[in-house]
C-alpha cells in the first residue's frame, strides 16, 4: 500500500512528506478494508430500493 500511495501522489503531482506516506498508506488500506466488508455483503436489489429512503428532516421538526 505505502508503495501505491508514493506512487499515485507522484503521478498526480500531490506534495506527500515521506514521514506522512505510511500514515496516508494506513488510511487508505484500513479504508480498502472498510470497502471489501462492503462489497461482500449479500445484499439484493430489493433490500432497500431507493424510492423508500426518506431522510429525516435538518433540523428536526418540532414534534419529531
Amino acid at each position: 500500500m505505502l508503495a501505491y500511495v508514493t506512487a499515485a501522489a507522484r503521478l498526480v503531482g500531490l506534495p506527500l512528506d515521506a514521514s506522512r506516506a505510511p500514515s496516508v498508506a494506513m488510511h487508505l488500506g484500513r479504508t480498502a478494508a472498510m470497502a471489501q466488508a462492503l462489497e461482500s455483503a449479500a445484499l439484493a436489489p430489493d433490500d432497500e430500493p431507493a424510492e423508500v429512503y426518506c431522510p429525516a428532516p435538518f433540523p428536526p421538526e418540532a414534534g419529531t
